[in-house]
């Protein structure tokens, strides 16, 4: 049953099945539109470097890009970043940059940093930005390519090689912070302010 009351459905500017499995549990009626940009390129272009702000940037740039050509749509653009310290991560080309990345976060804390913006018309209505902690446990290579061998070609979908509602569970020994904002959506932030736009029935 779908507690969603705008005229036409939301849409999720975002091809992630995490996140439309998130909006779809959450009753709310949406349309999947991916938004075709050049991610790196805008990130670069921006001059940003602080994790959390470049999520925010890409969020934002995402759910203008598809509400250009939506008009009088609410359009949701997600994003997340990954960073160990000071570096950033970036999604895998394959195995070996995933057993790469694995082997570097192994033994450490890492952060989660989630973005959510929703636009109509072109114009940015609403944008938040949540972070978790995660902290890998030490991981041997035995280990790493067991989990690798167990988890296949869906390592190369997530940044960090793991998914954490599926295998990528048994890499961690603690965690820290909101199950959205780890799965990629602010969603808490995102039904509050889909809400007081009187646009959800609860």
């Amino acid at each position: 049953m779908t507690l969603w009351r705008g005229q036409h459905p939301l849409i999720l500017a975002s091809q992630s099945r995490a996140r439309q499995a998130l909006l779809a549990n959450a009753g709310i009626a949406f349309e999947a539109v991916p938004a075709e940009i050049d991610e790196r390129s805008v990130q670069q272009a921006s001059g940003l470097s602080a994790p959390g702000e470049i999520a925010l940037h890409l969020a934002r740039a995402k759910a203008l890009s598809v509400s250009s050509h939506r008009p009088g749509r609410f359009v949701v653009g997600a994003d997340q970043t990954l960073a160990l310290g000071t570096r950033l991560f970036s999604k895998q080309a394959g195995r070996g940059q995933a057993a790469e990345q694995l082997r570097d976060l192994a033994g450490h804390s890492h952060e989660l940093h989630s973005a959510v913006a929703v636009a109509r018309d072109g114009k940015i209505l609403f944008a938040d930005a949540t972070m978790a902690r995660m902290t890998m446990r030490r991981l041997g290579e035995a280990e790493i390519e067991a989990y690798l061998d167990a988890a296949g070609e869906a390592v190369t979908s997530s940044v960090g090689a793991y998914q954490l509602e599926g295998l990528g569970i048994h890499l961690f020994e603690r965690i820290e912070g909101d199950h959205f904002t780890i799965l990629g959506l602010p969603l808490l932030p995102l039904l509050a302010f889909l809400r007081s736009e009187r646009l959800l029935g609860v």
